[in-house]
């Protein structure tokens, strides 16, 4: 039968922070996490949509010991409060979840393309905002899982024109978001091991899941036979929120999962299915590629990552 979330180690006394955890994996990976005893903050953009979600995790888990904390991915200011609000907190897993797929062409506050932004900027700087506050000295590394998709495949890191001021396309710019997704998660994992830390970085995809995100990439410039099409696809190929989100419990749990892996549903095509660890793509193993797309999110996000964790030997 393979993982299921009946699988999950007790989390009592553990504190995760899950990026987007109002709605599709992220809900349903706040469910479970508190379901079995973890201590979830729940970081969310929109604080209403965020009430509506704690309501229903604790409609299941009357117990469940939920934060929620507004965090908007699209505003450099507000990861900063958000991450000032949270110092001094030790956490276990930071599970860099939230995203925004294949809209048309917008921009963040602070100027960047909004998918390269949210799904790879925003989480790149709370990440190092938080990496000192990391659980380091259990017995248990800590760890950052972020999750990416099967399109980081079709990716490419565009340096000459990485906010697609140039030329746009909606598929594109996810798929480089998401390649970066991947990219950053392995540097992480490189830098933890360089420097001796006690932490493990892990990026997994939810193959094909019948969330609410797949829908707002047509949402203002489709037609209602768009709709129609992917939610017929949605029902004869998709799995649930609930199964899409057992790749990132998996990394978020499971004793034996392990840094610097990809992991992702193991059966049809890679779309649904038992977590199992996979290959990502060729271009996402380019360690030349992943250094270059780290200095630049430096230089875009101004967060500088601590000295333990700055440099890599490749």
């Amino acid at each position: 039968m393979g993982w299921t979330a009946a699988d999950i180690p007790d989390q009592e006394g553990r504190t995760l922070v899950v990026t987007g955890a109002n709605s599709g994996i992220g809900l349903e990976t706040t469910r479970e996490l508190a379901r079995h005893g973890a201590t979830v903050v729940m970081a969310c953009r929109d604080l209403e949509r965020g009430r509506r979600a704690l309501r229903d995790v604790r409609a299941d888990v009357p117990d469940a010991d939920l934060r929620l904390e507004e965090c908007d991915l699209a505003s450099l200011a507000s990861i900063h409060e958000f991450t000032d609000r949270l110092e001094g907190e030790a956490i276990d897993v930071l599970v860099n979840n939230a995203g925004t797929m294949a809209i048309p062409r917008r921009e963040t506050v602070d100027g960047f393309e909004m998918q390269l932004g949210v799904n790879h900027l925003g989480h790149f700087a709370l990440t190092g905002l938080l990496l000192e506050q990391l659980a380091t000295d259990g017995e248990e590394p800590a760890r950052v899982v972020t999750v990416s998709s099967g399109l980081h495949e079709r990716g490419e890191i565009e340096f000459d024109d990485l906010h697609g001021e140039q030329s746009y396309d909606r598929w594109d710019a996810y798929s480089q978001s998401k390649l970066a997704n991947v990219l950053f998660a392995y540097e992480l994992e490189r830098r933890f091991r360089t420097a001796g830390e006690n932490a493990e970085s892990i990026v997994v995809h939810p193959g094909y899941a019948d969330t609410r995100l797949q829908f707002r990439g047509i949402e203002g410039r489709g037609t209602w036979l768009r709709t129609a099409m992917r939610r017929l696809s949605n029902a004869v190929l998709a799995q649930s929120p609930e199964r899409g989100a057992l790749p990132t419990l998996y990394a978020a749990t499971a004793p034996d999962a392990e840094g610097g892996a990809y992991y992702g549903p193991g059966g049809l095509m890679n779309m649904r299915g038992s977590p199992d660890r996979q290959a990502s793509s060729e271009a996402s193993y380019d360690r030349e590629t992943a250094r270059r797309l780290w200095e630049r999110s430096v230089e875009l996000t101004g967060v500088s990552y601590s000295s333990h964790c700055e440099s890599v030997h490749t």
